[in-house]
């Protein structure tokens, strides 16, 4: 039932399903040691195809694929590849905090796309005023990179593109035939085709395997199951639930998370450019999904 306002069990839900989002960062970060960020990224999107197809099944409502789906769900499956190919890397090469703060930058992208794009998402001064927060903290967030801070301008790029490309599937799950289907059965379509588009593409990212331990498989498993088949499907419920703006406004609970933990688990250096950054964002993505 579609709720006006968040509640306990939906505020309790939010700030765990955020919570999960930035330790998944954590668990990528750490396979990252033992298989290469993009074929890591496949091998978790394929394995994910069996524990999503098993929700649909649970819940009585078993996949159904149409022919008017299939190009869109191609285009959205590989953007959805590239997102991911994106923040794998970028939590390869830059600091988990920064890596975050970047990436969660996209509601910014997103409403941009759908101002030219989507019937009555203009931009409205509200809006614009959150964009240029947001594009202010994603300016300082690049662009103060320090000595000792652990930033990288090929990563932090990385979480750029990654933050452009899940905005763009967000666009084309509400602007393709795919908004009929579901965001469960949308989720299926973009393990199924970005598996084998990630696999392929790790081919030019060196070998394969690193330093792999059982501890790294189980990573894997996890990500796969818990965060893709679990986490992400919680997080689509919470957005049939509740308004869909007070959600999306919680999704900056995530950075704010992951740099916590990439100080205590990594000893990265919270920087006064960094909290800067992170506090522009966050405004501004309140701002950008704000009702008038």
């Amino acid at each position: 039932m579609k709720k006006d306002k968040l509640d306990g069990t939906g505020a309790a839900a939010l700030l765990a399903v955020t919570l999960l989002f930035a330790i998944n960062q954590v668990i990528v970060v750490e396979v990252n040691r033992g298989l290469q960020p993009v074929f890591f990224a496949g091998l978790r999107s394929v394995l994910a195809v069996g524990f999503v197809w098993a929700w649909l099944w649970s819940q009585g409502r078993p996949p159904q694929f149409r022919k008017k789906d299939v190009l869109p769900a191609l285009l959205m499956g590989t953007i959805f590849a590239a997102e991911f190919l994106c923040l794998f890397v970028a939590l390869d090469l830059t600091a988990l905090g920064r890596a975050s703060v970047i990436f969660y930058t996209m509601p910014f992208w997103l409403a941009i796309m759908a101002h030219f794009g989507l019937p009555g998402e203009g931009i409205t001064r509200l809006k614009a005023a959150g964009l240029v927060l947001a594009f202010g903290g994603t300016a300082i967030a690049i662009l103060s990179r320090q000595p000792g801070s652990g930033g990288s301008l090929i990563g932090d790029l990385m979480a750029l593109g990654g933050a452009i490309t899940w905005a763009g599937t967000a666009f084309m799950a509400r602007k393709s035939s795919l908004r009929e289907v579901g965001a469960e059965m949308q989720l299926l379509w973009m393990v199924l085709v970005s598996g084998p588009v990630l696999l392929i593409a790790s081919l030019w990212f060196g070998p394969l395997v690193r330093d792999l331990t059982v501890y790294h498989i189980l990573g894997l498993i996890f990500q796969s199951s818990v965060v893709v088949g679990g986490g992400f499907i919680a997080w689509l419920w919470l957005l049939s639930a509740y308004p869909a703006a007070t959600v999306a406004s919680f999704s900056f609970l995530t950075p704010i998370f992951s740099i916590g933990l990439g100080v205590l688990l990594y000893g990265e250096e919270v920087t006064v450019p960094l909290l800067t950054a992170a506090a522009l964002v966050g405004a501004g993505i309140v701002l950008i999904n704000r009702r008038r």
